[in-house]
């Protein structure tokens, strides 16, 4: 597994559709933004001869020309697929955006793939969101390795991100987490660095030279023994711990030397069941190399040691009625079951849907059902449809190169599939499934939008439409109480993004405005009124008097209407205009121009004309009643509070605490969770939390998550909601 005493004989350069499971790796890049994901697996396909030197595709472009906006902001901000082919395996490198704001393609990412490639900067770190996604990846039991880059930087040190990443990832057992390698350094230069040149196989003892710009194989110097018996040693004895053959360790420590193939074997099956995590090193090929240092031993470990479809469960299939189906492990010959893990629009094919094959085999011009996917509440509608997809192709770059088939375990790229969205699941037309969907993370700040002219607002439904299509992390909402759509994102960058997408992708210019949270009005205590509408100008007149009563209800009761008129002052057939009226006005407020809620009206008497009054004219007096006995007592203006729950690392508690009082929050207490964790329950104003998903990602350093739910409208202080008035006055 890159480290055998023979190098590799190399690769058979671009990636074609798999025929069996057991040749397909599908293998995610995580790590932070900047830690050299994308470099990385430029470096591999390079490597494995699906580029030429100059890091191009045969037919034109590169590995990472994937958006338009990625080149402009200069990080990925989508889940790429890149294929290659390494001795006879079809690996399917899955490249993920590091950025926080992109997190649900993380996940797409994560549910595409078998395995996980952790890349940590020797310059820059473990950072706490990595170190959530490897929990993540440990409670599903997701085999993972890690490989360190940028050794290239003055700073660099190897052997102590050695260090870190087994502090960081081992847990309770840091010897699961062991080089397989040790740097060889060059010459010192002026600046008294040390360039990585090459690396010392630990348990080969061979050293693989890259500085020619090709692997080459040597013996170690008398000198260098030493150092690599003790790093092996260590290595050896982490090997031996996850041993299927509970015999080998007490051989090893009589004394025994235990051959490399059998530690190699031993490794490779340590690794497949996710629980030992080597840490490689890699870089990008010196100049005019064709393999980048480390590049073969990347290759080599996810071909040998990261497992095949076949060894992992499928998530969870029912009937599109919700009864259970068992498949067979990956089965190309099985019911069709695919999964559409992205989704994005090609500006000349149209939708192109990538699709992760877990049952059965997916064929060009077939027609699938379409079933998914519960996410309605994000603007995305549920699919139970017959469709007929188009070519089947993998990606590269810009380009799309044609599949004749995408048997299960494999990836592919579907053209046509103009309904299926992010998360559907894709079966036979006339065997209909479903797959459990993954977990999606909750949008939660707000971005309000209009169109920019009457131009834009033409083409913005079918916009906006297309955009959550592609990104179910996105949710759209068209607020009835505000009257604003609200587009909900994971953070600054991802609503940028949208906004770029929606004006050069889609073609609609919009203008962001102020979020408006849905406030109401009450009464603070009992008040009456006297409605008068009449009116005699000549024919037929206008005639209707009504006297009402107006007293505060407990919060949720809404506007409660009562008729307690007697002798027929008002006539029975005019009361219901009354309440019409007092509704309406309800309805458009009091006070501020926000709704009246929880109050009890009670028509208490009137006065009709047998002639000049009609419904209008009760509607009318029964507004004009309303807003009398408002006029007389003092209006509460309501905010809405949410109940909000942050779990943040026990390192930030006081500072989230504390943020949270600065908001007005009121704590409600705390909760010890694993991992040093603390969840912090609390209600806060949501007027206060419009931006907290980016203040919180600063305060704790893109470690905290929360969550939101609407608990009710409270009265709001009254400096407060003075301001709030006095801003709706000037905008009147």
């Amino acid at each position: 597994m890159g480290d055998k005493a023979n190098a590799h004989p190399g690769a058979a350069g671009r990636a074609t559709a798999a025929d069996h499971p057991a040749s397909v790796r599908n293998v995610v890049l995580v790590g932070h933004s900047g830690s050299g994901k994308t470099t990385l697996v430029e470096a591999l396909a390079l490597t494995a001869g699906a580029v030429n030197r100059a890091g191009r595709v045969e037919d034109g472009g590169t590995v990472s020309d994937y958006d338009e906006i990625e080149h402009r902001q200069q990080r990925s901000v989508q889940l790429s697929l890149v294929p290659v082919e390494w001795d006879g395996i079809k690996v399917n490198l899955l490249d993920t955006p590091g950025y926080a704001d992109f997190v649900g393609e993380l996940r797409a990412g994560l549910r595409a793939a078998d395995a996980a490639l952790f890349v940590v900067s020797a310059s820059d770190g473990v950072d706490g969101s990595t170190r959530m996604v490897w929990e993540e990846c440990a409670a599903v039991g997701m085999p993972r390795a890690i490989v360190v880059t940028h050794l290239e930087a003055a700073r660099a040190n190897y052997e102590e991100m050695t260090r870190i990443c087994a502090e960081a990832f081992g847990g309770d057992d840091p010897d699961a987490v062991l080089p397989l390698y040790l740097p060889l350094h060059g010459p010192q230069g002026p600046d008294g660095h040390a360039p990585v040149t090459g690396l010392t196989g630990l348990l080969s003892q061979k050293l693989f030279e890259y500085a020619s710009g090709e692997r080459k194989e040597s013996e170690p110097d008398e000198d260098q023994l030493p150092e690599i018996e003790e790093a092996r040693n260590r290595l050896i004895e982490g090997i031996i711990a996850e041993s299927e053959d509970e015999t080998l360790m007490d051989r090893y420590l009589g004394g025994e030397q235990v051959d490399v193939k059998t530690l190699i074997e031993d490794l490779e099956r340590a690794v497949a069941r996710g629980t030992f995590f080597p840490v490689l090193a890699a870089a990008p090929a010196f100049d005019g190399g064709r393999q980048g240092l480390g590049t073969v031993e990347v290759l080599e470990l996810i071909t040998r040691g990261f497992p095949t479809p076949l060894e992992r469960q499928a998530p969870t299939v029912t009937t599109v009625d919700g009864k259970p189906r068992e498949l067979k492990l990956c089965d190309p010959n099985g019911p069709l079951v695919a999964e559409v893990v992205k989704t994005a629009s090609d500006p000349y094919v149209g939708r192109v849907s990538m699709v992760r094959v877990f049952s059965g085999t997916l064929r060009p011009d077939e027609t699938v059902h379409v079933s998914g996917h519960g996410l309605a509440d994000r603007g995305h509608e549920d699919h139970d449809v017959d469709e007929r997809i188009g070519a089947l192709s993998a990606p590269f770059g810009k380009q799309q190169r044609t599949l004749s088939h995408c048997i299960a375990g494999d990836l592919a790229c579907v053209a046509k599939l103009s309904r299926a969205e992010t998360g559907d699941t894709l079966s036979a037309k006339d065997d209909p499934l479903l797959m459990e969907p993954w977990q999606m993370p909750d949008p939660l700040l707000p971005l309000a939008i209009q169109a920019h002219s009457k131009a834009d607002e033409d083409k913005l439904s079918q916009g906006l439409s297309r955009l959550v299509a592609e990104d179910p992390t996105m949710r759209l909402e068209q607020n009835q109480a505000t009257h604003q759509v609200v587009l909900w994102a994971l953070g600054e960058a991802h609503a940028d993004v949208a906004l770029e997408r929606l004006r050069s992708r889609y073609g609609v210019q919009v203008d962001v405005v102020p979020h408006k949270v849905s406030l109401r009005e009450t009464f603070a205590s009992k008040s009456a009124g006297r409605g008068r509408h009449v009116k005699q100008s000549g024919g037929h007149g206008q005639y209707a008097i009504c006297e009402i009563e107006v007293e505060p209800l407990p919060g949720g009761s809404g506007v409660e209407f009562v008729d307690k008129v007697v002798g027929g002052a008002v006539p029975r057939q005019f009361i219901p205009s009354v309440e019409k009226g007092v509704r309406a006005q309800a309805a458009r407020g009091v006070a501020a121009g926000h709704p009246l809620v929880d109050v009890r009206i009670t028509l208490l008497d009137g006065k009709a004309h047998s002639v000049d009054s009609s419904d209008a004219a009760f509607q009318t007096a029964g507004a004009l009643a309303l807003r009398e006995a408002a006029a007389d007592v003092k209006i509460h203006l309501l905010e809405p509070v949410a109940e909000v729950s942050v779990l943040v690392g026990d390192d930030y508690v006081g500072a989230v605490m504390s943020d949270l009082s600065g908001r007005r929050g009121r704590v409600l207490g705390t909760e010890q969770t694993n991992g040093g964790r603390t969840l912090i329950k609390a209600e806060v104003p949501e007027i206060e939390i419009g931006r907290y998903a980016v203040d919180l990602r600063s305060l704790s350093h893109g470690t905290a998550r929360f969550s939101r739910s609407y608990a009710r409208h409270e009265p709001m202080p009254p400096q407060i909601a003075e301001r709030i008035r006095e801003d709706a006055r000037d905008a009147s």
